[in-house]
């Protein structure tokens, strides 16, 4: 009898994972965020709630591309701190 295949996470699953998020603020007042646990997804805003917002928008995209190539998405390690 072969076992059940677990069933494949989708965006939305992953999205709701606490992954660590990385964040500093540059000498010209623009912030930069990235998550260590996913390789290049990173961006930059003028204020932190902007740089908030959208390392979010570049975490769905970066693990709906994932996804789509069939690239295995890592799971998270930690929570979310502010450096």
């Amino acid at each position: 009898m072969a076992g059940k295949l677990a069933p494949r996470k989708g965006v939305d699953d992953y999205l709701r994972l606490p992954y660590a998020v990385e964040v500093r603020q540059y000498d010209d007042g623009s912030w930069f965020a990235r998550m260590p646990e996913l390789a290049g997804c990173m961006t930059e805003a003028d204020s932190l709630d902007e740089v908030m917002e959208m390392i979010r928008d570049a975490q769905r995209e970066w693990i709906a591309a994932s996804l789509e190539d069939g690239t295995p998405v890592p799971e998270p390690h930690g929570s979310l701190r502010t450096c």
